[in-house]
Protein backbone atom coordinates (compact mmCIF):
# COMPACT_ATOMS: atom_id res chain seq x y z
CA UNK A 1 0.00 0.00 0.00
CA UNK A 2 1.28 3.36 -0.56
CA UNK A 3 2.47 5.92 1.37
CA UNK A 4 -0.80 8.37 2.38
CA UNK A 5 -0.43 11.98 1.77
CA UNK A 6 1.61 14.47 4.58
CA UNK A 7 -0.30 16.35 7.06
CA UNK A 8 1.08 19.18 9.38
CA UNK A 9 -0.56 20.86 11.86
CA UNK A 10 0.79 24.17 13.46
CA UNK A 11 -0.83 25.49 16.15
CA UNK A 12 -1.15 29.09 17.43
CA UNK A 13 -2.38 31.54 19.19
CA UNK A 14 -3.34 34.37 17.57
CA UNK A 15 -3.61 35.47 13.40
CA UNK A 16 -0.79 36.87 12.36
CA UNK A 17 1.43 34.06 14.73
CA UNK A 18 1.12 31.53 11.81
CA UNK A 19 2.96 34.19 9.52
CA UNK A 20 5.56 35.63 12.02
CA UNK A 21 6.81 31.90 12.78
CA UNK A 22 7.27 29.06 10.41
CA UNK A 23 5.46 30.67 7.76
CA UNK A 24 7.74 29.66 5.08
CA UNK A 25 7.77 26.18 6.39
CA UNK A 26 4.28 25.91 5.92
CA UNK A 27 4.27 27.64 2.59
CA UNK A 28 6.98 25.11 0.90
CA UNK A 29 5.27 22.34 2.38
CA UNK A 30 1.99 23.27 1.09
CA UNK A 31 3.24 24.03 -2.02
CA UNK A 32 5.13 20.51 -2.14
CA UNK A 33 1.36 18.86 -1.56
CA UNK A 34 1.80 18.43 2.09
CA UNK A 35 -1.73 19.10 3.71
CA UNK A 36 -1.32 21.99 5.71
CA UNK A 37 -3.40 23.27 8.64
CA UNK A 38 -2.74 25.95 10.60
CA UNK A 39 -4.84 26.06 14.23
CA UNK A 40 -5.58 29.55 15.32
CA UNK A 41 -6.47 28.94 19.11
CA UNK A 42 -7.98 32.70 19.83
CA UNK A 43 -9.44 35.38 17.53
CA UNK A 44 -6.66 38.05 18.39
CA UNK A 45 -9.67 39.98 19.29
CA UNK A 46 -7.76 41.91 22.12
CA UNK A 47 -4.98 42.75 20.10
CA UNK A 48 -4.14 46.41 19.63
CA UNK A 49 -3.41 48.16 16.19
CA UNK A 50 0.34 47.69 16.28
CA UNK A 51 0.48 49.88 12.72
CA UNK A 52 0.22 53.53 13.14
CA UNK A 53 -0.59 53.69 9.58
CA UNK A 54 -3.27 51.62 9.75
CA UNK A 55 -5.96 54.20 12.02
CA UNK A 56 -8.37 52.72 14.54
CA UNK A 57 -10.71 49.83 14.39
CA UNK A 58 -14.46 50.26 15.19
CA UNK A 59 -16.51 48.15 17.57
CA UNK A 60 -14.14 47.34 20.30
CA UNK A 61 -13.66 43.33 20.63
CA UNK A 62 -15.87 42.40 17.91
CA UNK A 63 -15.03 44.73 15.51
CA UNK A 64 -11.19 43.76 16.17
CA UNK A 65 -12.41 39.99 15.67
CA UNK A 66 -13.59 40.65 12.52
CA UNK A 67 -10.78 42.48 10.91
CA UNK A 68 -8.73 39.87 12.39
CA UNK A 69 -10.48 36.88 10.56
CA UNK A 70 -10.28 38.73 7.20
CA UNK A 71 -6.72 39.39 7.50
CA UNK A 72 -6.20 35.46 8.81
CA UNK A 73 -8.23 34.39 5.31
CA UNK A 74 -5.62 36.63 3.62
CA UNK A 75 -2.67 35.64 5.17
CA UNK A 76 -3.85 31.82 4.65
CA UNK A 77 -4.46 32.49 1.00
CA UNK A 78 -0.77 33.94 0.69
CA UNK A 79 0.77 30.93 2.14
CA UNK A 80 -1.17 28.66 0.46
CA UNK A 81 -2.67 26.58 3.39
CA UNK A 82 -6.14 25.92 5.32
CA UNK A 83 -7.02 27.59 8.78
CA UNK A 84 -8.88 26.09 11.23
CA UNK A 85 -10.58 28.48 14.39
CA UNK A 86 -10.32 26.94 17.83
CA UNK A 87 -12.67 29.43 19.01
CA UNK A 88 -11.19 31.10 22.23
CA UNK A 89 -11.07 34.43 23.29
CA UNK A 90 -7.69 36.29 23.37
CA UNK A 91 -6.71 37.12 27.20
CA UNK A 92 -4.64 40.32 25.90
CA UNK A 93 -0.72 40.92 27.18
CA UNK A 94 -1.42 42.35 30.68
CA UNK A 95 0.37 45.42 31.95
CA UNK A 96 1.52 47.01 35.07
CA UNK A 97 2.98 46.53 38.18
CA UNK A 98 1.67 44.74 39.88
CA UNK A 99 0.10 42.63 36.39
CA UNK A 100 -3.71 43.20 36.20
CA UNK A 101 -5.95 40.00 36.44
CA UNK A 102 -6.84 38.43 33.49
CA UNK A 103 -10.56 39.09 31.42
CA UNK A 104 -12.93 36.67 32.57
CA UNK A 105 -13.43 33.63 30.18
CA UNK A 106 -10.30 34.08 28.05
CA UNK A 107 -8.16 31.60 26.57
CA UNK A 108 -5.09 31.47 29.20
CA UNK A 109 -7.94 30.75 32.06
CA UNK A 110 -9.67 28.11 30.69
CA UNK A 111 -9.10 24.55 32.60
CA UNK A 112 -7.17 22.27 30.57
CA UNK A 113 -8.51 19.90 29.58
CA UNK A 114 -11.71 21.71 28.43
CA UNK A 115 -9.11 24.03 26.43
CA UNK A 116 -7.62 20.92 24.60
CA UNK A 117 -10.58 19.09 24.29
CA UNK A 118 -11.15 21.00 20.84
CA UNK A 119 -7.73 19.98 19.71
CA UNK A 120 -7.71 16.71 20.66
CA UNK A 121 -11.01 16.45 18.39
CA UNK A 122 -9.34 18.18 15.47
CA UNK A 123 -6.31 15.86 15.53
CA UNK A 124 -8.51 12.93 15.55
CA UNK A 125 -9.94 14.36 12.17
CA UNK A 126 -7.10 15.47 10.78
CA UNK A 127 -4.96 13.30 11.60
CA UNK A 128 -1.41 14.87 11.33
CA UNK A 129 1.65 13.35 11.10
CA UNK A 130 3.77 16.31 12.55
CA UNK A 131 2.46 18.88 15.01
CA UNK A 132 4.42 22.32 15.49
CA UNK A 133 3.71 24.69 18.10
CA UNK A 134 5.47 27.42 20.69
CA UNK A 135 8.31 25.88 23.72
CA UNK A 136 6.58 25.96 27.23
CA UNK A 137 7.46 29.64 27.48
CA UNK A 138 5.52 30.38 24.75
CA UNK A 139 8.38 32.24 23.02
CA UNK A 140 7.79 34.84 24.88
CA UNK A 141 5.40 36.02 28.11
CA UNK A 142 2.30 36.26 26.00
CA UNK A 143 -0.64 33.98 28.46
CA UNK A 144 -1.70 32.91 25.21
CA UNK A 145 1.20 31.77 23.92
CA UNK A 146 2.04 29.62 27.16
CA UNK A 147 -1.33 27.89 26.97
CA UNK A 148 -1.10 27.54 23.19
CA UNK A 149 2.07 25.34 24.61
CA UNK A 150 -0.09 23.32 27.00
CA UNK A 151 -3.08 22.76 24.52
CA UNK A 152 -0.96 21.73 22.11
CA UNK A 153 0.90 19.16 23.99
CA UNK A 154 -1.79 18.09 25.99
CA UNK A 155 -3.18 16.93 22.56
CA UNK A 156 0.03 15.70 21.50
CA UNK A 157 0.02 13.45 24.58
CA UNK A 158 -3.88 12.29 24.84
CA UNK A 159 -5.18 12.11 20.85
CA UNK A 160 -3.61 8.67 20.39
CA UNK A 161 -4.82 7.31 23.61
CA UNK A 162 -8.75 5.55 23.63
CA UNK A 163 -9.30 6.35 27.57
CA UNK A 164 -8.94 9.72 26.87
CA UNK A 165 -10.92 12.36 25.69
CA UNK A 166 -14.32 9.70 25.06
CA UNK A 167 -16.38 11.00 22.52
CA UNK A 168 -13.84 13.19 20.41
CA UNK A 169 -13.45 10.85 17.66
CA UNK A 170 -11.28 7.97 16.77
CA UNK A 171 -7.66 7.84 18.42
CA UNK A 172 -4.88 9.48 16.46
CA UNK A 173 -0.90 10.14 17.55
CA UNK A 174 0.13 11.87 15.77
CA UNK A 175 4.71 11.36 15.33
CA UNK A 176 6.25 14.22 15.37
CA UNK A 177 6.39 17.69 17.62
CA UNK A 178 8.56 20.47 17.34
CA UNK A 179 8.90 24.24 18.69
CA UNK A 180 9.33 26.83 16.80
CA UNK A 181 12.40 28.87 17.33
CA UNK A 182 11.90 31.77 14.82
CA UNK A 183 12.85 34.79 17.40
CA UNK A 184 16.20 33.25 18.94
CA UNK A 185 18.83 35.26 19.61
CA UNK A 186 20.85 33.33 17.82
CA UNK A 187 19.39 34.43 14.48
CA UNK A 188 18.58 38.36 15.18
CA UNK A 189 22.24 38.68 16.19
CA UNK A 190 23.48 37.07 13.08
CA UNK A 191 21.36 38.89 10.85
CA UNK A 192 22.53 41.57 13.07
CA UNK A 193 26.43 41.50 12.91
CA UNK A 194 25.00 41.13 8.95
CA UNK A 195 23.51 44.38 8.59
CA UNK A 196 26.50 46.63 10.28
CA UNK A 197 28.82 45.00 7.86
CA UNK A 198 26.68 45.64 5.21
CA UNK A 199 25.19 49.22 6.03
CA UNK A 200 26.97 50.33 9.02
CA UNK A 201 24.00 50.47 11.39
CA UNK A 202 21.42 48.07 12.39
CA UNK A 203 17.60 48.65 13.90
CA UNK A 204 18.23 45.16 16.16
CA UNK A 205 20.47 45.99 18.79
CA UNK A 206 17.89 47.63 21.07
CA UNK A 207 15.14 44.31 20.55
CA UNK A 208 18.37 42.20 21.38
CA UNK A 209 18.99 43.52 24.53
CA UNK A 210 15.55 43.98 25.38
CA UNK A 211 15.29 40.13 24.49
CA UNK A 212 18.31 38.96 26.54
CA UNK A 213 17.05 40.85 29.62
CA UNK A 214 13.52 39.12 29.68
CA UNK A 215 15.97 36.19 30.14
CA UNK A 216 14.44 33.46 28.35
CA UNK A 217 16.04 30.35 28.03
CA UNK A 218 17.63 29.95 24.60
CA UNK A 219 16.41 26.63 23.37
CA UNK A 220 18.57 23.56 21.38
CA UNK A 221 17.64 23.56 17.48
CA UNK A 222 17.65 20.30 16.05
CA UNK A 223 15.96 20.76 12.66
CA UNK A 224 16.52 23.98 9.78
CA UNK A 225 14.30 23.54 6.97
CA UNK A 226 15.33 25.62 4.11
CA UNK A 227 12.72 27.30 3.15
CA UNK A 228 13.84 30.71 1.98
CA UNK A 229 12.34 30.51 -1.70
CA UNK A 230 9.21 31.10 0.28
CA UNK A 231 10.15 34.17 2.30
CA UNK A 232 8.27 35.95 -0.17
CA UNK A 233 5.15 34.39 0.13
CA UNK A 234 6.16 34.83 4.43
CA UNK A 235 6.40 38.59 3.80
CA UNK A 236 3.31 38.53 1.98
CA UNK A 237 1.32 36.88 4.66
CA UNK A 238 3.18 39.38 7.44
CA UNK A 239 1.54 42.24 4.99
CA UNK A 240 -2.17 40.47 5.67
CA UNK A 241 -2.20 41.27 8.97
CA UNK A 242 -2.49 45.34 8.37
CA UNK A 243 -3.27 46.02 12.20
CA UNK A 244 -0.46 44.38 13.24
CA UNK A 245 2.22 44.49 10.73
CA UNK A 246 3.76 47.63 9.73
CA UNK A 247 5.07 47.11 6.17
CA UNK A 248 8.13 49.63 7.27
CA UNK A 249 8.58 48.19 10.56
CA UNK A 250 10.22 45.25 13.04
CA UNK A 251 9.29 42.75 11.02
CA UNK A 252 10.73 44.00 7.15
CA UNK A 253 13.47 45.77 8.90
CA UNK A 254 16.32 42.94 7.65
CA UNK A 255 17.28 44.06 3.90
CA UNK A 256 16.13 40.97 2.26
CA UNK A 257 19.07 40.56 0.26
CA UNK A 258 21.17 40.45 3.60
CA UNK A 259 18.68 37.65 5.06
CA UNK A 260 19.35 35.60 1.54
CA UNK A 261 22.99 35.54 2.32
CA UNK A 262 23.35 34.68 5.94
CA UNK A 263 19.64 32.95 7.32
CA UNK A 264 17.99 30.72 4.56
CA UNK A 265 16.11 28.95 7.23
CA UNK A 266 13.34 28.22 9.77
CA UNK A 267 14.83 26.41 13.03
CA UNK A 268 12.51 24.09 15.39
CA UNK A 269 13.59 21.89 18.54
CA UNK A 270 12.52 18.37 18.28
CA UNK A 271 10.08 17.87 21.51
CA UNK A 272 9.46 14.32 20.83
CA UNK A 273 9.52 11.70 17.88
CA UNK A 274 7.69 8.22 17.73
CA UNK A 275 9.42 7.74 14.70
CA UNK A 276 13.35 7.03 14.12
CA UNK A 277 15.42 9.82 13.11
CA UNK A 278 18.75 11.34 12.98
CA UNK A 279 19.69 14.76 13.93
CA UNK A 280 20.64 17.53 13.08
CA UNK A 281 17.54 17.66 10.44
CA UNK A 282 16.04 19.68 7.73
CA UNK A 283 12.63 17.91 6.92
CA UNK A 284 9.96 17.85 9.40
CA UNK A 285 9.19 14.64 7.96
CA UNK A 286 12.19 13.06 8.88
CA UNK A 287 11.59 9.35 9.99
CA UNK A 288 8.08 9.84 8.55
CA UNK A 289 8.68 10.34 4.63
CA UNK A 290 8.41 7.51 2.69
CA UNK A 291 7.13 4.91 5.31
CA UNK A 292 3.84 3.19 5.21
CA UNK A 293 1.38 5.40 6.74
CA UNK A 294 -1.91 3.88 6.48
CA UNK A 295 -2.59 3.92 10.19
Amino acid sequence: MSAERLRLMAVHAHPDDESSKGAATTAMYAAQGVDVLVVTCTGGERGDVLNTKYGEVAGGVEGMRAVRREEMAAAAAALGIRQHWLGFVDSGLPEGDPLPPLPEGCFALVPLEEASAPLVELMREFRPHVVTTYDPTGGYPHPDHVMCHRVAFEAFAAAGDPDRYVGRGEPWAPLKLYYNHSFSLARFRTLHDAIVAAHGESPFGDWIDSRGAMEIPERPVTTRIPCSEFFAARDDALRAHATQIDPDGFFFAVPRDVELEVWRTEEYELAESRVPTTLPEDDLFAGVRGTELAR
